[in-house]
C-alpha cells in the first residue's frame, strides 16, 4: 500500500490530498522568539529515501515520506529512466530500510549515466539538467485545450484554503493536478521537483490523460517547472509565484500556457494566451482570505 492517506473524494473534492493531522509529517520544536519569549512550533520532518530501480541503487533523495511508490516512479520518469511505454511490474516500499524498489518488464542499465553523474558531480545541475532536456523539444501540446478564468478562480480558492502541511509548519512546496474547475491530487514536499514528481508517478500509474489538466505550483516559474510540465504533456501551468526568464522562453518555444502571480483577482500569462477564456469578472472576485494570504507572505519568503 501507498504510504500516506487517500481521502475519500466527493463530486466536489480531492481525490488526494495532504494529511497535515499525519503525526509522521511534522515534529513539534520548542524555541524563543524575537522577544526571547518560549515558543512551541511545528516543522516539517525529512527522511532519506533510496530508489533502486530492478536491482540498481540509483538516487537517495530527502522527502516527507508520503506515497513514496509515486515519488519513485515520477523520478525516474523525469530522469528518462522509464519510458512512456515501459510496464511496471512492482514498485515495493519497505519503511524499516527506507527504500522503495520500482521493477520493470523491460532490462534495465543505467551504469554509464550514472557514472556520469558521479563523475561530474561537482556539477550535478548541469547533468540533470540534460537529463529534462531530453525528449523536450519533440513534445506537442494541445492546441485546444482551455482554461475558462472563472475556473482559475474557484480553483484557486478550493487549493489556498484545503488544509495542508504547508499552512501547518511551512517550510514545504505544494503541486496540484487540476482539471477544469476542480482539484485532482495535491502533493507536498521540501523540494518542489519532488512535488512533481509525485504526481508524474501517480499519472503514469493510474493512466491519466494529461491533455484536459491544469498543473498548478505554489512555487516560481523556472525552467525546470516548465519543463517538466511539458514533458508530462500538461499544457497549462499556474503559479502563486512569479518567473524566470528562462521559463517564459520555455514555455513560449513549447506553446504551454504559464500564469504566474495568481493571487485573488489578479494573475499575470506571459506563454500560451490562446487558451484562456476571459468569462469571469474580475472585479467581482473576493479578495483572498486570511489562510491564502499567509500562503502568499511564505511564497515570497
Amino acid at each position: 500500500m501507498l504510504r500516506g492517506h487517500l481521502q475519500p473524494a466527493m463530486a466536489d473534492d480531492f481525490l488526494l490530498k495532504p494529511n497535515p493531522t499525519d503525526a509522521r509529517l511534522s515534529a513539534r520544536v520548542q524555541g524563543r522568539d524575537q522577544t526571547g519569549a518560549a515558543v512551541d512550533i511545528s516543522v516539517v520532518v525529512e527522511r532519506p529515501l533510496t530508489l533502486f530501480l530492478n536491482g540498481r541503487e540509483i538516487v537517495t533523495m530527502m522527502t516527507i515520506g508520503d506515497y513514496p511508490q509515486y515519488l519513485a516512479v515520477g523520478y525516474l520518469l523525469n530522469q528518462n529512466m522509464l519510458a512512456a511505454d515501459d510496464e511496471i511490474v512492482g514498485v515495493e516500499f519497505d519503511a524499516e530500510t527506507e527504500t522503495v524498489v520500482v521493477r520493470t518488464k523491460r532490462v534495465t542499465d543505467y551504469e554509464e549515466k550514472l557514472k556520469k553523474k558521479t563523475l561530474t558531480s561537482g556539477c550535478a545541475q548541469g547533468t540533470a539538467f540534460g537529463d529534462l532536456m531530453e525528449r523536450f523539444e519533440t513534445v506537442t501540446l494541445p492546441t485546444d485545450a482551455k482554461l475558462k478564468t472563472s475556473w482559475l478562480y474557484r480553483l484557486m480558492r478550493k487549493i489556498n484554503t484545503a488544509p495542508s502541511l504547508y499552512l501547518e509548519a511551512g517550510a514545504i512546496h505544494g503541486c496540484v493536478l487540476c482539471q477544469g474547475d476542480r482539484p485532482l491530487v495535491y502533493m507536498e514536499d521540501v523540494g518542489r521537483h519532488n512535488a512533481v514528481d509525485k504526481i508524474a508517478g501517480w499519472m503514469f500509474l493510474e493512466k491519466s490523460d494529461p491533455a484536459d489538466k491544469i498543473f498548478y505550483t505554489t512555487g516560481r516559474l523556472t525552467s525546470e517547472m516548465v519543463i517538466k510540465t511539458v514533458r508530462m504533456g500538461i499544457p497549462i501551468l499556474v503559479s502563486r509565484s512569479g518567473f524566470t526568464a528562462w521559463g517564459v522562453d520555455l514555455a513560449r518555444k513549447a506553446n504551454l500556457t504559464l500564469i504566474g502571480r495568481a493571487r485573488g483577482a489578479r494573475f499575470v500569462t506571459l506563454a500560451g494566451e490562446g487558451r484562456i477564456e476571459y468569462d469571469a469578472d474580475a472585479r467581482a472576485v473576493a479578495e483572498e482570505d486570511a489562510a491564502a494570504r499567509r500562503k502568499g507572505a511564505r511564497d515570497d519568503e
